[in-house]
């Protein structure tokens, strides 16, 4: 079967697609059984209508005959909307996670065995052109091709290997659970103060997210502490040191207000021009309860800032 069917799926972000050269199909059983049948890889590409990198492989790849004529040629290609089956993206981000090592994101890029659809090979944006480390995306394609005629032994250990861990990244529930203690709650805190950028707030290295669910998981650890007494001031000032950084960055969009998506650089001064509603959600709420602990006017400010943005120009 030829051509791409992207044209009446529900999914707008789908849709958006329709129109490229490649060949592409929803993920749905004849596009499943398309693949079996012909015993050709499949090359799954998750996104959403709001992902910017997406556009961008969308525009130099999915757009471009040449690379699409490589596609259509060698797999069978699947297009999926990750907020229409967050169920296949969740599973295969974990894929992704396991296989490189990395976390992943969007777009997700796999390579998936025709008859179980199991990743052999993961990635997330691969540029028309070899840059920042990554190879090009047709180099890719031509490497998968070639991987498929040499290496199909070494490709069907690594699957075994793969849903292994994945099986072991489930739930075991049963009767021997071992008491409920603070153990894990500790170690988190102590891994989120390792990774701690002592200068410039936050964690890691750049690209830098905001990460407020850690953020978060350390303020209910303070207010616990002085509660019962102990007193924890270095939780407080990593949440009270990033959030300052964050807030009086470029990644804090200082005219129109709420976040970016995450900040190019380590110093939160070059922001990727995209806001995601929950990220601002989750800040919104850390700001607030900084300002209602007793924190300066600049996190009360910040808040007002957020909030104000949301019911502007998105409620």
């Amino acid at each position: 079967m030829n051509g791409n069917r992207l044209a009446h799926c529900t999914s707008p972000y789908l849709r958006q697609h329709a129109a490229n050269p490649v060949h592409w199909h929803p993920w749905d059983a004849e596009a499943l059984a398309l693949a079996r049948k012909r015993d050709q890889p499949i090359l799954l590409s998750i996104g959403y209508s709001a992902c910017h990198w997406c556009h961008v492989m969308a525009h130099e790849s999915f757009e471009d005959p040449a690379t699409a004529e490589l596609m259509n040629r060698h797999f069978i290609n699947i297009k999926v909307d990750r907020e229409e089956r967050p169920d296949l993206d969740r599973i295969y981000q974990s894929a992704h996670q396991l296989l490189t090592g990395r976390p992943g994101g969007w777009p997700l890029t796999l390579f998936l065995t025709p008859d179980d659809q199991i990743p052999f090979f993961a990635g997330t944006y691969f540029p028309r052109e070899s840059r920042h480390g990554l190879p090009p995306f047709r180099d890719v394609l031509r490497g998968i091709a070639h991987a498929l005629d040499d290496q199909q032994q070494m490709i069907q250990d690594q699957n075994r290997g793969l849903m292994q861990a994945l099986r072991n990244l489930a739930p075991r529930p049963g009767p021997d659970l071992p008491d409920f203690n603070t153990a894990p709650l500790e170690n988190a805190r102590l891994q989120l103060a390792r990774g701690f950028d002592e200068t410039h707030g936050g964690f890691g290295q750049a690209p830098k997210f905001p990460l407020p669910t850690h953020l978060a998981r350390l303020l209910h650890h303070w207010a616990t502490t002085r509660i019962d007494g102990s007193d924890d001031p270095r939780a407080l000032h990593i949440v009270e040191h990033s959030l300052r950084q964050m807030a009086r960055g470029g990644f804090n969009d200082q005219l129109g207000g709420g976040f970016y998506r995450y900040s190019v650089d380590t110093q939160w001064m070059i922001p990727h021009f995209e806001k995601m509603l929950y990220d601002n959600a989750q800040l919104l709420g850390l700001y607030s309860d900084l300002a209602q602990a007793g924190g300066t006017q600049l996190f009360a400010d910040t808040a007002r800032a957020t909030a104000d943005w949301v019911i502007r120009d998105m409620q």
